[in-house]
């Protein structure tokens, strides 16, 4: 029998951590977000995970069906996306703008490029800001959780923009006990989340923590107020986007001085977007902007091998 060469894509070398290990884990450490979501927000945000996870899994599903493509639903990819997606949405969005946001994330940014490691921006992300400008109305800001008696709906972001007046309390801040996105919310939930993903050693802690810092550092040295500059990190999706999509594995750099410029540069553009744009706020389009960057940034940090030119 003739000897054939096989010839596939690497690595070559087995790991433990197959992809789909790696999806478990996220959606493990997504986990306590999501229960944080529901308890805060109520059975709306428990429709919207349904819905946006579903969406995602049925709409890969049918795409690799349609191109006759080897199914990929297993690997756990689209759960992650869905769920991601709908943690960054309020219950002002309507379901079928959330199936939507799942449709377009899977469809256009993620199958349409080749699946999962071939496609050029997270696809959670992408999505929630194709929903933020074609349904400004339903997506911007946030909703008030169903366990505080208020009113307004304006988010902490919104309220230090307008002077800071009537701002929550650090540790409701801490709870979730304010305004915003469904899975942005309760802080320590997410801590927890980003806790078990370092103890796994699926993600890098550089990358969150230069992130979160830079916007930190920021704020305190425009407004000289160390209060102001702690609420901006806790207020809005920094905690969310820092540690479980500015960590995203094919939309970011593969050597670490490029992940540490990477989150570098988010940091800059959301305190750019925050300060001076007419956003309030600035995660999404910054992880955006440094996902089209990252082959740039893993081009200029490429290591050459000794006696290389």
């Amino acid at each position: 029998m003739e000897n054939k060469p096989i010839m596939a894509a690497g690595p070559h070398i087995h790991s433990a951590d197959s992809s789909r290990r790696i999806m478990l884990d996220v959606i493990i450490a997504l986990l306590p977000a999501s229960v944080a979501a529901v308890v805060l927000f109520g059975m709306k945000a428990l429709a919207m995970i349904c819905v946006c996870v579903i969406a995602a899994v049925v709409s890969e599903f049918l795409f690799n069906l349609i191109a006759r493509r080897e199914q990929s639903v297993g690997d756990l990819s689209a759960v992650v996306t869905g769920l991601l997606l709908a943690l960054n949405l309020s219950t002002n969005v309507p379901l079928w703008q959330c199936a939507l946001g799942s449709i377009f994330a899977i469809v256009l940014v993620k199958c349409a490029f080749g699946g999962m490691g071939h496609n050029f921006a997270n696809p959670a992300i992408t999505a929630r800001v194709f929903l933020l400008m074609a349904f400004t109305s339903t997506v911007a800001g946030g909703a008030q959780p169903i366990l505080v008696d208020a009113v307004s709906s304006a988010t902490p972001l919104d309220l230090i923009a307008a002077g800071g007046e009537g701002l929550p309390g650090l540790g409701a801040m801490l709870l979730g006990l304010r305004g915003g996105a469904i899975g942005e919310g309760c802080i320590v939930a997410l801590l927890a989340g980003f806790a078990y993903l370092l103890i796994r050693r699926v993600i890098h802690w550089q990358t969150p923590v230069i992130f979160i810092a830079t916007v930190f550092v920021c704020y305190l040295v425009a407004s000289g107020d160390f209060t102001v500059a702690l609420y901006e990190i806790l207020a809005g999706g920094l905690v969310l986007g820092a540690v479980f999509m500015a960590t995203d594995y094919t939309t970011t750099p593969i050597t670490a001085e490029g992940r540490w410029l990477f989150a570098l540069g988010c940091g800059l553009l959301t305190f750019v977007i925050r300060r001076f744009c007419s956003f309030p706020e600035g995660v999404s389009y910054s992880i955006l902007c440094m996902n089209i960057l990252s082959p740039w940034l893993e081009k200029w940090t490429r290591r050459k091998p000794l006696g290389g030119v």
